[in-house]
């Protein structure tokens, strides 16, 4: 049956203004506001609701802003590699993390439907209502994410090839085409099942997996896929001095150019990290100009600054590819899938690489997690509180000892309280977060259960690692045990 929820007089909103008097359209505060919800669409924001509702929620002490867009995440095996590779790189491998430990520290595939809903469980308390989830494909995955109460976009992730380091200083790559082909229609099938769930909230993506994983033909089939579907294709690009000098050396062109050589670098098209750049201080390639080349093709890009400042990593910056216009959303990419962090992440990275403190802005990065990650995904129903919009929306604790004093209660969020005045979330306009706590996860058994599953992945490590090292040596603890 219909129901009519109304969250009254919201001492803050963060709602939607289309652009009047030849001012822009955006986000802007709202004072003692309402907001309305029907049948997970929003009917009323701002002052002075006049319509009857079948629920009130006293919004006399919240802020209500919109739920974030999340473009980016693989909660299928990050979560497991929590307390493991948080500060393992390769210093023969461009100080990433990819080639040595990632294939070592992959948690069983046993695992997947645990450590997504504790994944999923980290980015409802942190507001996340759509995210974009690149795993492998299995059975169970529509179901999974659905019960969660989430709105998802499944990517599946496909490839010709697996890397691999035998030495720990180059990296080989072990070639399947028909297993690419295979997987990539396994890939589709799972977007079919995605786009029929009665839920209306899953969606499919095409996922090839990586630029240097991934023959020319399975690149260009996907993107065709993708066009012939009216969806989107992500491929992780730019993301290592490894892949950067993969590419060149395979082809002559930096990652962009050869992408963009197969015809796929358009806005159909969603670049996981897309941070080595032929300008990127890393490198030296002058012939290329992958900036401007990137600014043109209306190219998306998933930015993910945690997983890569671990590693002494970054996006050359955050703020010039926001004010060159790329459309530019985030994702956690790694644990923990906390996404108000990672958007305080995203502040500092950006501001230290541009070395000034008006580059990537709270509004800046604020916008980014919201309408800059529907845009990415090719929605303008979410990441807004806007008539006609889904109604994914969240509300902040303002009493919240970290809220206070509440000046500005976003830069209070962001900068100061995070996560902990999460208070309530709601989506397509059904309540998943109360009072602080997920209620449609039993976070205590998704814990309890990978927890197990990482004891197993650690007593196989040895079989995994090129050079045979046991967990100890190849992860050692932050402090040895006592004698």
């Amino acid at each position: 049956m219909s129901k009519t929820t109304l969250i009254k007089n919201a001492a803050w909103v963060i709602g939607w203004q289309a652009g009047t008097n030849g001012g822009s359209a955006g986000h802007r505060f709202f004072h003692d506001a309402d907001v309305a919800f029907k049948d997970g669409t929003l009917i009323h924001v701002g002052p002075g609701f006049e319509g009857t509702a079948d629920e009130t929620v006293d919004g006399s002490r919240m802020m209500v802003m919109p739920g974030f867009v999340s473009i980016h995440n693989h909660p299928t095996s990050e979560p497991g590699n929590k307390g493991l590779n948080e500060e393992l790189g390769s210093p023969k491998l461009g100080q990433s993390g990819l080639y040595e430990y990632m294939p070592v520290f992959r948690i069983l595939p046993e695992a997947a439907p645990y450590t997504t809903r504790y994944a999923i469980h980290e980015m409802l308390k942190s507001g996340v209502t759509t995210f974009a989830d690149l795993s492998g494909a299995r059975d169970t995955w529509v179901e999974d994410v659905a019960d969660t109460g989430i709105r998802a976009v499944l990517c599946p992730m496909y490839r010709d090839a697996v890397w691999s380091t035998k030495n720990g200083h180059s990296v080989v790559y072990d070639w399947n085409t028909k297993a690419g082909e295979a997987a990539m229609e396994r890939a589709i099938e799972i977007i079919e099942e995605a786009d029929k769930h009665p839920s209306g909230r899953i969606s499919g993506m095409m996922g090839p997996s990586q630029i240097d994983t991934c023959t020319p033909e399975l690149i260009k089939a996907s993107h065709e896929e993708a066009k012939r579907r009216g969806i989107k294709m992500q491929i992780h690009a730019a993301q290592s001095v490894v892949e950067f000098n993969e590419m060149t050396q395979r082809h002559g062109l930096t990652p962009l150019e050869w992408l963009d050589s197969l015809g796929v670098l358009d806005e159909t098209t969603i670049i996981g990290h897309c941070i080595f750049l032929n300008d990127h201080p890393w490198l030296h390639w002058p012939q290329a100009d992958d900036f401007n080349l990137l600014v043109k093709s209306g190219a998306n890009v998933a930015h993910c600054p945690t997983v890569f400042w671990r590693r002494g990593i970054a996006l050359n910056h955050v703020g010039r590819y926001v004010k060159a216009g790329i459309p530019l959303g985030l994702g956690t990419d790694t644990f923990p899938h906390n996404f108000i962090h990672e958007l305080e992440v995203a502040m500092i990275v950006g501001r230290i690489m541009s070395g000034d403190y008006n580059n990537a802005t709270t509004e800046e990065i604020f916008d980014a997690g919201t309408i800059g990650g529907a845009k990415t995904l090719g929605r303008e129903d979410i990441g807004r509180l806007e008539v006609g919009c889904k109604a994914d929306l969240v509300m902040v604790d303002l009493d919240h000892a970290y809220m206070q004093p509440v000046r500005d209660p976003l830069r209070s969020l962001l900068y100061s309280a995070g996560d902990r005045a999460v208070r309530h979330v709601y989506v397509d306009g059904k309540q998943v977060v109360k009072d602080g706590e997920v209620i449609t996860i039993d976070v205590a058994e998704a814990a309890a259960k990978m927890t197990e599953y990482q004891k197993v992945t650690m007593s196989t490590v040895r079989q995994r690692d090129w050079a045979q090292r046991p967990i100890e040596e190849l992860s050692p603890m932050s402090y040895p045990d006592a004698h």
